[in-house]
């Protein structure tokens, strides 16, 4: 009931970014439904089956994905102080998210189950001339179990992903019980071994500790007389008081090394797999070919050495933008760059993962000067991929201007002028857009060269 009051409550751009999660899980469960379809229409052909299905982990990992970067952004969900006494612990919280989450892709399976069903005839007779009974079994029954169960999937994992990743991480962990009386337990002390207690001077010369706090309170209570004035200590800022701009992280993102290992590592398999051309083809359940397995696992470890990598370069991003002098805007481009490197460098280097396989399967298909015959399923599984990771990206940026969003209003309250902050914004997106941009294309072409005919 709670989470149906923040999703109703909510603000029309959190109500987009839940529509977006809910249209991804509608996609891939089309495509699960799809493949479904396949298996009944083809029961001699298992192993196509279990390729089509196979192919839906991408379009379903990437609807986690969004899903998760959607679930942080939201501010319904997101901790405040008091609302413990609520009952609106952290664990509170994570479940209300996660129950959010898994409201939308039921919206989604929903959706996709219905177009399923109108594809098929099943609701209102055969639409389009009866051009989709093909791939979706039109003539057979269809299982509902088992319709329902591919239909789950999506919502579960997400929900899981959501909770897993918005866990609280700051509660305290218990300590061994020892325990006393009847009902009666408390954090276990360390024993003292026989003897220790009546050993000389053990407990004669042995000086109690005491903690910092108590020290404290004494120095608190002493009289004016008794200490010298000073200035006091731990006053909190009021609001006139200037708030610095976003500091420099003192450690750099640890990825950049793995990431080019990894990286080198992809292009390599490929380059093994297009030498020996043995290996077997693989193809999408659109019709699509990419080539020898072996550059399938190339074109995977190349995807993850990007990731890899990706915060490391916006961290490096960052640095450059500051070196020579920097004025204000890039000083503070390059600061903002260097504290979010690891927030916006991951889903960056996804959709540039994306971008690169796109581009290296359209320039594979180049050099044979035909073009590639693009089912209605690979179109819809590449959209879904495609979609989800751009939005995954601006979801991210949309996070990172809320995690500094003290920081900019105190920016504004100093007198810096509106222009400065998007100019320093559009600071950062020309230098993002001009490392990975060739970086991409780069990259591309070295994997698509080993599998060039």
């Amino acid at each position: 009931m709670l989470a149906l009051r923040l999703t109703r409550v909510a603000h029309p751009a959190v109500h987009l970014r839940r529509l977006l999660v809910a249209t991804a899980a509608a996609g891939t469960g089309f495509l699960l439904l799809s493949a479904l379809g396949y298996a009944l229409a083809h029961p001699g052909n298992p192993t196509g089956a279990l390729l089509r299905l196979s192919w839906c982990a991408i379009p379903l990992a990437a609807t986690v994905y969004l899903a998760v970067a959607v679930a942080r952004t939201d501010p319904g969900t997101r901790p405040r102080p008091g609302l413990s006494a609520f009952g609106l612990g952290p664990a509170r919280l994570m479940a209300v998210a996660a129950l959010n989450t898994a409201l939308a892709c039921v919206l989604g399976s929903l959706l996709a189950l219905l177009v399923f069903l109108h594809l098929r005839g099943d609701l209102t007779g055969m639409p389009f001339d009866g051009a989709a009974k093909d791939f979706l079994a039109a003539d057979k029954p269809l299982p509902l179990p088992a319709a329902l169960t591919l239909l789950a999937v999506p919502p579960v994992l997400a929900s899981a992903a959501v909770a897993l990743t918005l866990r609280p991480r700051d509660l305290p962990h218990p300590g061994r019980r020892a325990y006393g009386r009847f009902g009666a337990y408390g954090t276990g002390t360390p024993e003292e071994t026989f003897g220790a207690y009546g050993r000389f001077g053990a407990r004669l010369f042995k000086r109690p500790s005491r903690p910092a706090d108590a020290d404290a309170a004494d120095d608190a209570q002493a009289s004016p007389q008794d200490t010298p004035s000073a200035a006091p200590q731990d006053v909190p800022p009021t609001a006139e008081d200037p708030v610095p701009a976003p500091p420099v992280p003192t450690q750099p993102p640890t990825g950049l090394p793995w990431g080019i290992a990894v990286l080198a590592a992809g292009l390599a398999v490929e380059s093994y797999a297009g030498a020996t051309g043995a290996t077997p083809r693989t193809t999408l359940p659109g019709g699509l070919v990419v080539g020898p397995a072996g550059g399938l696992a190339g074109w995977s470890l190349t995807a993850l050495g990007l990731v890899l990598a990706a915060p490391g370069l916006t961290h490096l991003c960052g640095r450059l933008l500051q070196t020579a002098r920097p004025g204000a805007r890039r000083l503070l481009a390059g600061r903002v760059l260097m504290a979010e490197a690891t927030r916006i460098g991951r889903p960056l280097g996804v959709v540039c993962a994306v971008a690169s396989a796109a581009f290296a399967a359209g320039t594979l298909y180049g050099y044979d000067g035909a073009a590639p015959a693009f089912g209605p399923l690979t179109a819809l599984g590449g959209l879904v991929v495609a979609g989800c990771t751009v939005a995954t990206l601006l979801t991210a940026a949309v996070e990172s201007r809320q995690s500094r969003a003290d920081t900019t209003e105190a920016l504004l309250r100093l007198g810096a002028p509106a222009t400065v902050l998007r100019g320093a914004a559009a600071l950062r997106a020309g230098a993002l857009l001009a490392l990975f941009g060739p970086l991409t294309l780069l990259i591309a072409d070295l994997a698509a060269l080993p599998l060039a005919p």
